[in-house]
């Protein structure tokens, strides 16, 4: 059986013979994965839930934008009424837009199965390109995003060779916690330049600590730009792609600062 949380990518994939199914499931109709909920605990978002349903969410579009910068990019209008991020993330496609956004969130992925509940960070789900960490039996059913901190900031940017409705050719997240002119910690997610979604966990590191220079933004973007291992295709080379990736991040934590309230000291 296949579960389908929106069917966008799934029906596809029947229709083209690309995954093969003799039952699908539907599982909208399942309460407890249609809910957005928000706590002192931060945000918790059902794995069926619409895309569209979830960027309209007053709070998440205030407390959360970088979130809606990934996610609102998934599809057309039509896509976004029926898309889910659960759909989003098991489809476990190297170049989807709300990963590399839920990655510098810390977000953690709730699965439920007949040996019982597990989590995993959003950073790990995804294991190989259309591949994913469940196990036979198991559901992705819900994702927890924890309160954004005090002068945090996070955003995604993507670059893609026509304006609307396409796939990213190389995408960036990025998230900061400041702390005046210094950088607390951070995070980087990439998309599309790796059989996964990869977390930049030394461009993060060494920003931790430092100083809000343009020279350690750019030091940062380069650590994260040596560990994309882009392909060829027919979006683009591998040599342009390992370019963008530093262009992206840059540009993707200089969002996120103005989020958080910062500003350079040189």
């Amino acid at each position: 059986a296949r579960v389908l949380t929106g069917g966008t990518d799934l029906i596809v994939q029947l229709r083209e013979g690309r995954r093969t199914a003799r039952l699908v499931v539907d599982v909208k109709h399942i309460p407890d994965l249609m809910h957005i909920t928000h706590d002192e605990n931060g945000l918790r978002i059902g794995a069926a839930v619409a895309c569209r349903d979830i960027c309209a969410d007053p709070i998440i579009k205030r407390s959360y934008p970088g979130l809606v910068d990934g996610i609102h990019l998934i599809g057309g209008v039509q896509i976004q009424g029926r898309a889910s991020v659960g759909g989003n993330l098991c489809n476990a496609s190297p170049a989807a837009d709300s990963i590399p956004a839920l990655i510098v969130h810390n977000t953690v992925c709730h699965l439920t199965g007949q040996g019982g509940r597990r989590t995993l960070p959003a950073e790990e789900f995804c294991i190989a390109p259309g591949r994913n960490a469940l196990q036979i039996g198991e559901l992705l059913t819900h994702i927890t995003v924890p309160v954004p901190p005090k002068n945090f900031g996070a955003a995604y940017l993507r670059f893609i060779p026509r304006n609307e409705m396409d796939i990213a050719v190389v995408g960036a997240g990025a998230s900061v916690i400041l702390d005046g002119d210094r950088i607390v910690s951070a995070r980087i997610g990439l998309g599309a330049v790796a059989p996964t979604p990869l977390l930049a966990t030394e461009a993060g590191a060494f920003l931790s600590g430092t100083a809000l220079t343009r020279a350690n933004i750019k030091e940062a973007a380069r650590i994260a730009q040596s560990i994309a291992r882009p392909i060829t295709d027919l979006r683009g080379t591998a040599e342009h792609r390992k370019h963008l990736v530093a262009v992206l991040v840059e540009r993707a934590l200089d969002k996120a600062i103005e989020r958080a309230g910062g500003t350079y000291v040189e």
